[in-house]
């Protein structure tokens, strides 16, 4: 079976390529940028040359596919608005897979969208939705809470660094997944039914992840709190200038967190990676890494003075 998958150079894209190929299904990955997605190519994607902000683009990568799993979603760096990539482009998306007899078509939300549509971004995702669900495509959204891959600059290391981690006040707990893990829950519904609830084992506060990574680093973490009101004026600012909506717009974003939604645990028969764990893999690795380092460094040392 062929899959075209869209955003395959993020963080969630990319594993769920390499466990499509590792399943033995043939993909092909629509991306914006040839070079940087060149790694896609090496593991032995097909990679085309599309963008979902250039509808013209789309169809040609569709000819022999039987799924679409789209992964894509604008970046705050991005030039293009939330609104171009994340509604216009995926209504176009949507209208060629609807001519391209497309067996089956995936799609990503974000959990607890539907308590918080005044946040630009989750609006245009649960307008989607409404779309997706008017048409007799055979589909699934899967919703997400977060991934651990993307606390590793938010929270290890500013602590490994010493560097200030900062925090909104009222932060609700979240169930992180392991993206690997979420990538064969996604390519298993392939052939089998499942949850399009993509949440982890245990749900966690910021403030537990910074205790967890003090205890595993052995450095005490630096934290301050960003103040509403100043949060608010910065969402503002932004809006001000369009090349800077997008930044706006993750700030606001950032407000979900706020608000308490009610975490439903994964299937039991799941075995899910925990985030101890893969801190714990983490933390390891870049400690041994740094006693190396500071061995090496040290030997360096000892030459240079016997010479």
């Amino acid at each position: 079976m062929s899959i075209l998958i869209i955003g395959g150079t993020g963080t969630l894209g990319r594993q769920i390529v390499k466990r499509s190929l590792d399943e033995g299904y043939q993909v092909r990955c629509l991306v914006r940028n040839l070079r940087r997605s060149s790694f896609l190519k090496d593991w032995g994607a097909e990679v085309v040359y599309g963008d979902l902000a250039i509808p013209e683009t789309i169809p040609s990568a569709l000819k022999g596919v039987r799924v679409v799993i789209d992964a894509s979603t604008v970046r705050p760096t991005d030039d293009y608005s939330a609104e171009k990539i994340d509604w216009k482009g995926k209504i176009a998306l949507l209208e060629a897979v609807k001519l391209a007899n497309i067996r089956k078509f995936i799609s990503f939300s974000f959990y607890g969208a539907s308590q918080n549509s005044s946040i630009p971004l989750l609006d245009l995702k649960l307008k989607f939705a409404r779309t997706l669900s008017k048409t007799n495509l055979n589909y699934t959204i899967f919703q997400c809470a977060g991934f651990f891959q993307g606390l590793i600059n938010q929270y290890a290391i500013p602590t490994l660094e010493k560097q200030t981690i900062w925090l909104l006040n009222e932060m609700s707990p979240t169930a992180y997944i392991d993206t690997q893990d979420a990538a064969k829950i996604i390519v298993d519904s392939l052939n089998s039914k499942t949850s399009p609830i993509l949440l982890g084992i245990k749900a966690w506060t910021p403030e537990s992840i910074i205790r967890l990574c003090e205890r595993l680093s052995g450095q005490t973490a630096k934290i301050s709190y960003i103040p509403n009101f100043l949060l608010i004026i910065l969402q503002k600012f932004f809006r001000l200038l369009e090349f800077t909506w997008n930044i706006s717009d993750r700030l606001q974003f950032s407000e979900v967190a706020k608000i308490p939604n009610q975490i439903k645990t994964p299937e039991e028969n799941l075995e899910l990676l925990g985030l101890e764990q893969y801190l714990q893999d983490y933390f390891s690795k870049i400690l041994k890494k740094l006693k190396e380092t500071n061995y090496q460094q040290s030997q360096q040392d000892k030459d240079i003075s016997f010479l």
